[in-house]
């Protein structure tokens, strides 16, 4: 299935005029926000960990040529940069290139290894349950799935020490907690809550005054970090009875879901959320 870009038209609408400035597109995937920002204007700076990426990549860098810059890491590293940004734009979660591509391990509908590494690099699912314990597994499933009876499947799970997506799928006695457990192990195979966090703690040293950050969640769990970390940045500190001198330094953005048009285009844009903040000074 060929990736289409969630919510690319409220990102662009809510960015406006891209002539001349520049945009860091933390998560660059198949290249469609890349490809829209560059088409508006900007020059790109990108971030991606999949080596599966490069193929578009090169294609990008063919047709635009220096306004275009790839950076081959995780967007926590966005913290190594000095530069400054008209805007920073994040489209969270899993693409559906890597669901596609069955030997990724991402997809409990084809057997492969059980893998789901977006670097490729790294642990693996099933390095991962055979170093955790019962306990820690449990709690993965529990945190980032949701998954009932989280302990007893642990349990099973670890005893069983699947080695493929099959393997794995087949362990799970509630069908409806395949899609649950293949997401908790893929968010921590990947620390992807810890990668949002590192990365949005950066983020407003690297805004240009008025700029904006726009994060595109799938789920709950990482919609809900976003959103605690937007609030705080948009509260002003202290008592609030007691005015204050200083301003507060972002204000929000008003939150976007996908309308029905692109709901009935694109159904993996159900759960999106577009969520922003627009700095200040």
């Amino acid at each position: 299935m060929k990736h289409i870009p969630v919510l690319l038209d409220a990102v662009l609408h809510e960015l406006g005029d891209l002539t001349g400035k520049t945009v860091l597109d933390a998560t660059f995937g198949a290249g469609g926000y890349t490809r829209a920002f560059l088409d508006a204007g900007a020059s790109v700076v990108a971030f991606d960990r999949d080596p599966g990426v490069l193929d578009d990549v090169q294609d990008i860098l063919q047709k635009y040529g220096d306004r275009f810059h790839f950076i081959a890491k995780p967007f926590s590293k966005m913290a190594e940069l000095t530069e400054q940004f008209d805007a920073i734009v994040f489209d969270l979660g899993i693409s559906s290139m890597q669901i596609d591509i069955p030997e990724r391990g991402f997809s409990f509908r084809a057997d492969a290894p059980l893998d789901m590494r977006m670097s490729g690099t790294g642990v693996s699912a099933a390095d991962l349950i055979n170093q955790l314990s019962d306990t820690e597994l449990a709690q993965i499933l529990r945190e980032y799935g949701d998954v009932s009876k989280s302990v007893v499947l642990a349990r099973a799970i670890k005893a069983a020490k699947p080695k493929t997506t099959f393997e794995l799928r087949d362990l799970i006695y509630n069908p409806r907690d395949i899609a649950p457990v293949f997401q908790a192990l893929r968010i921590a195979v990947n620390d992807e809550m810890g990668e949002i966090k590192r990365a949005l703690s950066v983020m407003p040293n690297l805004l240009k005054p008025n700029g904006k950050c726009l994060v595109v969640t799938f789920h709950s769990i990482e919609d809900r970090i976003v959103k605690n970390i937007f609030r705080e940045l948009t509260t002003v500190p202290g008592n609030p009875l007691i005015p204050v001198a200083a301003p507060v330094p972002f204000k929000l953005i008003r939150a976007v879901t996908p309308d029905a048009n692109e709901l009935e285009n694109n159904s993996r844009a159900r759960s999106a959320h577009m969520r922003g903040i627009q700095k200040s000074y």
